[in-house]
């Protein structure tokens, strides 16, 4: 594949697949079409009806390739699935004086992977990254060729997923009649595309909140460092003030979609007696449902979202005390005064993910935002990934870490 050959990306998720199509060269990145269909048989990511599935994929692609004019026979996968698994190990080496050579890199990665494969035969890797690299007791963020020492130390991050869920994942582009190029992590894009060079050196976290999962990331030294994905997200809020409070679904969305976290503007819910006024009841039957009961049960939902997310950070050079830079996203970063209610617990470098444009590309960012990560990633390559295969063979930008391993399981 050349770098002018069209290139498709699709993005699983609970509620859409997303699809976009587009080539590039040296100067210029042209997006071909994009497209968004109704995601079926997948949840949290996951395969759970590969007929269902595979039928809202090929429309998903099909309706993108009829938009491109193009027929597609590989394509990147985005998905973020909570059983994916980040681990992080630390490999050593004697060096004795002499000078480190790439093949001392090779062969601390490669003794990371054996070791990651030994503890654990039913996950296979779909990210490598470099995290640090320690020569002599002191840190190198760039690889220290050439350098003359008596030890290494190679800190690799990898994030894997189990293998039976990612037979199923190929399983239904087969069926598709489409090859699977490459998985790329959604929270991996997301960092790509929303923080700048400085926030992913120095140390920056985002939160993807979801409708029925979360993702959490930490990214420091261009690398994501830490992530976890929990199989709870804005819908539970929702699903526990239908519960509780008898309210259908939809009604308790409503609600939640409107409610200020921050528990300061909720009046226009509530009636003089404090009970949540009629026209909230649009497909339940009437009943009084206090303040006092709707707002302890959406408290205890995000209070234990946020406890969840605090343990996260039990990560070497991040606490709640340093007051780190937490970027939300996802539709769960919509919610009223969401943004002072992370504030509260995580300090105030909260923001909400917001990218300046132009009213032509407004709606690709905000819509397609994982995917224009990606295409970031297969065009240039990333500096700390270790990757198997690149769309573009002649990686100008990529750093040696990506030039020099070409490795997969």
């Amino acid at each position: 594949m050349n770098s002018e050959d069209p290139i498709g990306i699709i993005e699983l998720g609970n509620v859409s697949l997303k699809c976009i199509i587009f080539k590039f060269n040296e100067n210029n990145t042209e997006i071909l079409s994009t497209a968004k269909a109704t995601s079926e048989g997948l949840q949290n990511d996951t395969v759970t009806n590969l007929s269902k599935a595979s039928n809202a994929i090929r429309l998903c692609i099909s309706m993108a390739e009829k938009e491109a004019k193009i027929s597609l026979k590989k394509i990147y996968v985005i998905l973020e699935q909570p059983d994916f698994l980040c681990t992080t190990f630390s490999k050593y080496k004697k060096i004795n004086g002499s000078k480190i050579y790439k093949d001392d890199i090779e062969f601390l990665l490669k003794e990371a992977k054996k070791q990651l494969i030994l503890n654990d035969k039913t996950h296979s890797i779909i990210h490598i990254f470099n995290h640090n690299y320690i020569v002599d007791g002191k840190k190198f963020n760039v690889e220290p060729i050439g350098v003359y020492a008596d030890s290494l130390t190679h800190e690799i991050t990898f994030i894997t997923i189990p293998q039976n869920n990612l037979k199923n994942i190929y399983q239904i582009f087969i069926n598709c009649d489409i090859e699977v190029e490459r998985l790329i992590s959604r929270t991996f894009t997301l960092g790509v595309e929303l923080l700048s060079n400085d926030e992913l050196e120095l140390g920056s976290a985002i939160v993807d909140l979801g409708s029925e999962k979360i993702s959490f990331v930490i990214f420091k030294n261009l690398t994501p460092l830490h992530s976890k994905t929990f199989p709870i997200g804005i819908n539970h809020i929702a699903k526990d003030v239908s519960k509780v409070c008898s309210l259908n679904l939809e009604d308790s969305k409503n609600i939640i979609s409107k409610f200020d976290l921050s528990l300061q503007n909720n009046s226009n819910f509530f009636d003089e007696n404090g009970y949540l006024k009629n026209i909230y009841f649009i497909n339940s039957n009437f009943r009084k449902i206090s303040e006092s009961l709707i707002t302890s049960v959406i408290k205890a939902r995000a209070d234990e979202i946020i406890e969840i997310l605090k343990k996260q950070l039990v990560v070497p050079g991040f606490n709640i005390s340093s007051r780190i830079n937490l970027l939300l996203t996802g539709g769960g970063s919509n919610l009223s005064n969401i943004q002072k209610y992370f504030a509260n617990f995580f300090g105030p470098n909260v923001k909400i993910a917001y990218k300046k444009s132009t009213k032509e590309n407004e709606s690709l960012e905000k819509n397609f935002t994982s995917c224009l990560g990606a295409i970031k990633i297969i065009k240039d390559g990333w500096e700390t990934e270790a990757i198997p295969k690149n769309a573009n063979e002649n990686i100008e930008n990529a750093g040696f870490f990506a030039k020099i391993f070409n490795i997969s399981r």
